[in-house]
């Protein structure tokens, strides 16, 4: 059953078309929004952070607190799309969306939903995927169902018996199958680089986008954190590589070459020529904090956050591009988001 639910427009900047631009919208596709403007940018929060929340009082508080949309991960407490009762399940949760005014994307990065024993796994790189893909197929049912403005995934750690171009061809091979039926349902997928899995970079994505041949509803989920982690851009420039492909946002702060989500205002991060960066890219989808490791604190955490950002957003300029350089030979450790390798070479 699909639930009546107004589509937002495609989250990237993406091109402005005739029809658009007769009828006053802007690039992407949304009208009386000032392109450049900080300050108009769309906040969310995920429910990873709300882990022990019950959904619906974790959408009520984030709601509450000002937030214009959530970054809904599917998991064992929230809408787990394996439990009985699905149809009904999307149905409420797509009530209470509309009556909290909240936008949504579909996360995936569950730890435990597909194994109790092995975090994430199975992944699309592994032996079996068959798990995986089945529930990447799910979440973009449960996307279309909801009108989620996009289905966020990414590639997993390369499992040590697997050689790199084995995992290579099975990710592409995964990917096709679920863009297959991100195609049949109309959603967008946003797919996520992370560090220490076989896509981590943005370098990763434009290769993977590539070898499948580069599809439109193939977008780009961007952590703003990952970018001060181990890209060799400054995070502003990051935004502007990926600007054209830009479908989801996740923003956490982070230091140079440890992969460790932190409050706003603990890492490194310049946040308003980040926002700006954004603005200026006509991106109006949802800006999601990505803090999984504070669910126990997850109110005052929200709170906090949004504070911070609306903030960052008000000091913000367009232009406001200031470099964050770090040493290329300085690089991403695994940390607590990924399998732990020797975090004296690059993790693969």
């Amino acid at each position: 059953m699909t639930v009546p639910r107004p589509r937002p427009a495609q989250a990237g900047s993406g091109q402005l078309d005739a029809a658009q631009a007769g009828a006053g919208q802007s690039a992407n596709g949304q009208a009386g929004l000032p392109s450049g403007d900080a300050t108009t940018l769309r906040l969310g929060y995920g429910t990873n952070g709300f882990a022990n929340h019950r959904l619906d009082d974790a959408l009520a508080v984030i709601a509450d607190l000002g937030y214009d949309g959530v970054a809904l991960t599917l998991d064992h407490d929230h809408l787990d799309p394996f439990a009985p009762g699905l149809t009904r399940r999307i149905a409420a949760v797509a009530r209470r969306l509309d009556a909290l005014g909240l936008g949504v994307v579909i996360e995936t990065g569950a730890r435990y939903l597909l194994d109790p024993w092995h975090k994430h796994a199975p992944t699309l790189l592994h032996d079996d995927p068959t798990r995986r893909i089945e529930f990447l197929r799910r979440a973009v049912r449960i996307g279309a169902d909801l009108g989620a403005e996009a289905v966020s995934f990414w590639a997993g750690v390369r499992p040590a018996t697997v050689s790199a171009q084995c995992a290579w061809d099975r990710l592409v091979a995964g990917c096709a199958s679920v863009l297959d039926a991100a195609d049949s349902a109309g959603v967008t997928l946003g797919f996520e680089p992370e560090p220490g899995m076989l896509v981590e970079s943005i370098t990763d994505w434009r290769r993977l986008h590539a070898a499948l041949g580069t599809p439109a509803r193939f977008g780009i989920t961007l952590d703003i954190g990952h970018c001060r982690c181990l890209e060799p851009w400054s995070v502003p420039q990051c935004v502007a590589e990926v600007a054209d492909h830009l479908v989801n946002v996740q923003i956490d702060d982070m230091r140079r070459g440890v992969h460790e989500h932190l409050e706003f205002g603990t890492g490194e991060i310049d946040f308003p020529p980040v926002l700006a960066a954004l603005a200026e890219a006509g991106y109006r989808g949802l800006v999601a904090v990505e803090l999984p490791r504070d669910s126990h604190a997850a109110p005052d955490v929200a709170a906090r956050s949004i504070d911070f950002l609306r903030a960052a957003a008000a000091t913000s300029t367009v232009g406001d591009r200031r470099r964050q350089e770090a040493p290329a030979d300085v690089l991403c450790s695994a940390s607590t988001d990924a399998t732990k390798r020797d975090t004296n070479r690059r993790v693969e």
